[in-house]
């Protein structure tokens, strides 16, 4: 259960919102989006012949006039990092990637709130959220009739695909424990998900929430097409609340969002981006024109339900992200209903914008999205500008509204009032939902300033591989560079108490900001132990699984009589080097030697001998936390490797009746991932067709006889395949057991099997056992 005090009905507790991630057209982190947004950009993508005749389409098709052949995507929803989530390739190529990338999203939001994602033993964390359709499933497996590549089947591609498991596999893939709720309610999906986690953290069921949803659109370079009087424009951009509105755009998204209460986050030290004062949701009912259509009451209740929750009168808001779809009659609707929920505003008074102009609808994360956007307005202190809104709509009476269309990029600046927001969203089936926000308070944003050790500042690095370490070191050195101004033992504190521990291992120790980039980028470009003037990389003393990366005899780093390494780092020179934030935090020289003794880096061997430890494998801390550390700061998220998990829908040809022969798709097997255990290859026979049943149903080439099922992403589902496989090659009975008793090793696996040989072999006549023997080699 939570460990959190409900607060009681009358007071002021509110919610913080404390990290975030995106996937969406032209941006894959939240700043790039910023810089979208902020220069109006449309991130629209354009599909060839060869797009649409690889995704399944006749080439009748080709020359439909109505066929719309822009709209915006996102890149490579192909790719994913299997190994670093514990699927197996085959697993991963029938999941949606919807999914996938919600559950990179989840991972990518916890780190930007400065929180090991897998740390939250004692806390109640929860996940709602919802997708867009299964149209994976619908156009890339479901037509192939069969399994969706090795590792698949019916049932594994239900799991994979349909959204009642996407919250609650991000739960069981980061151990999460709290509520976990898919919510399905259209373009207001994730906005109502955001409520929903509100209201679990105010409860007192949640400590922290993940809120957020996912839509990608398959066959994803297909297009659409177009008709008259559908919701779709002619030409795949939207242009919402202009006169030249006449659709919406099918936009990709994915959008998570962590959010924890106020007091708790102030109190731990966390990212404060916003705080959430009020949410609303409610239902049209039946009073309106069809399902589909929109109603004005139902939204101006929502509305003003939200300001009320959050106890500010509408002329407190400062601007509405509105849902903006680009139909005259969604925009004119949504104006007429945010006018009425907010009476009593100024004319005029709140700037109004959205996002879908520039990524498109993209449904279950249309409302995440647009809190996204709010966010980064209220960090940057600018509005950016809505795209192609270049006449407002006549049938819109702004004149007599309080809003006006934000046409360019307009100053937002902190001032003697909090600067508030609210997001509006409604949804096919009636959902509207709406949410107030304000800015961060100021004790969120004032740096508590700390001493380093010794003034030294410790950043510990981990991966799951070499790469991923030195890619890690360079994001690192890239936010660094981009940011002068943030503190260094904010960053450290971060790196020390926010991220999870991988085998791969370094430790950076350095003097100040100029000395830690150097660092930093020894580690991005060599990867193995360095110094330099005032810093020191220190990395495992052998080529060890904890860290990979070899030692150097070459004077920077040599082991001592024991075998223990010492890193060798010339004194800091005094000559003002590293000045900035960090200065005052350095000794001077005569400071350092005396904490060195006879350590020529200056590096104390106190601090050395842990970096040390830790970077061999240890799990005590390179550092010890300070009684009153910085806030923690959003860092670079783990880089993760990606490859390609895919199932390609079926080219047209192949759509015929021919195609429900029942024959499974033939997905070419991913080489073997790095792990821990060394690679030895089958001893004999048996132990041969066990890692090929294993390989087969795992999708992966190369499985070694030390290998582990579960190191493999294997799971019981799996389990259940190979032994079919299994029970077709071999002459005796064999259940799970076999496979999942310890050792769950290919070797062991092949043991178990062997004895079952053996007694079989021991029922049978001289001849019987030696035609046995010959068949299995």
């Amino acid at each position: 259960m939570a460990h959190g005090i409900p607060a009681p009905p009358d007071a002021a507790e509110a919610v913080a919102v404390v990290g975030m991630a995106v996937r969406l057209p032209g941006a894959d982190t939240p700043e790039a989006f910023w810089r979208n947004l902020r220069a109006g950009v449309e991130s629209l993508s354009t599909f060839s012949d060869d797009d649409l005749l690889a995704s399944g389409l006749p080439p009748a098709a080709l020359d439909d006039p109505a066929r719309v052949r822009t709209r915006p995507v996102i890149e490579g929803p192909e790719l994913f990092d299997a190994a670093f989530f514990g699927y197996s390739p085959g697993e991963a190529a029938a999941t949606d990637p919807q999914h996938r990338l919600f559950l990179e999203c989840a991972w990518e939001a916890l780190e930007s709130a400065g929180h090991d994602p897998r740390g939250f033993a004692e806390d109640a964390v929860s996940v709602f959220a919802g997708t867009g359709p299964d149209s994976y499933f619908l156009h890339h497996l479901h037509p192939h009739q069969a399994a969706a590549g090795p590792g698949a089947g019916p049932f594994q591609n239900l799991l994979g695909n349909s959204g009642d498991f996407l919250a609650s596999r991000v739960s069981f893939k980061l151990d999460l424990t709290g509520p976990s709720v898919t919510v399905q309610a259209g373009c207001s999906t994730s906005l109502v998900a955001v409520h929903l986690a509100v209201q679990s953290l105010l409860g007192g069921e949640s400590d922290l929430a993940l809120a957020g949803g996912a839509t990608i659109y398959f066959p994803q370079r297909s297009g659409y097409v177009y008709r008259e009087g559908g919701v779709n424009s002619p030409d795949g951009r939207c242009r919402a609340f202009d006169a030249k509105a006449a659709g919406t755009t099918p936009g990709d998204g994915v959008a998570v969002l962590a959010l924890r209460r106020l007091s708790d986050a102030l109190a731990a030290g966390d990212p404060v981006l916003g705080v959430i004062r009020g949410t609303a949701v409610n239902n049209d009912g039946a009073a309106k024109a069809g399902f589909t259509a929109p109603a004005v009451d139902p939204q101006s209740d929502v509305a003003a339900e939200a300001l009320a929750v959050a106890g500010v009168a509408p002329a407190d808001i400062d601007y509405v992200e509105a849902h903006g779809t680009g139909t005259p009659m969604g925009d004119a609707l949504e104006i007429t209903a945010l006018t009425d929920g907010y009476a009593g505003a100024p004319t005029g008074s709140c700037r109004l914008g959205t996002a879908k102009p520039n990524v498109g609808d993209t449904w279950a994360a249309a409302g995440a999205v647009g809190l996204v956007k709010v966010l980064l307005a209220l960090e940057h202190e600018e509005l950016p500008p809505v795209v192609g809104a270049t006449e407002p709509h006549p049938e819109i009476d702004f004149a007599s509204s309080p809003f006006r269309l934000n046409t360019s990029l307009t100053s937002w600046k902190r001032g003697d009032r909090p600067r508030r927001a609210a997001v509006h969203t409604f949804g096919i089936g009636g959902t509207n939902a709406h949410v107030v926000l304000e800015e961060a308070p100021g004790q969120a944003l004032s740096a508590r300033r700390t001493a380093s050790a010794g003034g030294w500042h410790v950043l510990p690095l981990s991966a799951r591989t070499d790469p991923a370490l030195r890619a890690q070191a360079a994001r690192l050195v890239a936010h660094l560079e981009e940011r002068p101004d943030l503190a260094l033992d904010a960053v450290a504190h971060t790196l020390l108490t926010g991220r999870a521990r991988f085998t791969r291992r370094a430790v950076v120790l350095a003097r100040g900001r100029r000395e830690a980039l150097a660092a930093l980028r020894s580690v991005a470009d060599e990867g193995t132990e360095a110094a330099g003037p005032g810093w020191s990389v220190v990395r495992p003393v052998s080529g060890s699984a904890a860290g990979g990366g070899g030692t150097r005899q070459d004077g920077a780093f040599a082991p001592d009589a024991n075998g223990a390494g010492a890193v060798h780092s010339p004194a800091d020179p005094a000559d003002g080097s590293g000045s900035g934030p960090d200065a005052a935090d350095r000794p001077t020289p005569h400071d350092a030697a005396a904490h060195t003794g006879d350590q020529p880096s200056g590096v104390p061997a106190g601090l050395l001998a842990r970096a040390r430890a830790w970077a061999e494998g240890g799990d005590t801390p390179p550092a010890e936390p300070v009684a009153e550390p910085p806030r923690r700061v959003a860092l670079p998220t783990y880089p993760f490797e990606r490859a390609r998990h895919w199932v390609a829908p079926p080219r047209f040809a192949e759509s015929g009746p021919a195609a429900g022969s029942g024959t499974p798709l033939a997905v070419a097997p991913h080489p073997r991932p790095p792990l821990e255990t060394a690679y030895a290859p089958p001893a004999d026979r048996l132990e041969g067709l066990v890692t090929e049943a294993w390989g087969s149903a795992l999708g992966i080439e190369g499985v070694g006889r030390d290998d582990n099922f579960f190191d493999l992403g294997g799971h019981s589902l799996l389990a259940a395949r190979v032994t079919t496989t299994l029970r077709a090659i071999l002459p005796v009975s064999t259940d799970l057991t076999d496979l999942l008793d310890t050792p769950p090793t290919a070797a062991g696996h092949a043991d178990r099997l062997r004895r079952r040989l053996h007694d079989k072999l021991a029922a049978l006549t001289d001849e019987e056992a030696a035609a046995l023997a010959a068949e299995l080699g």
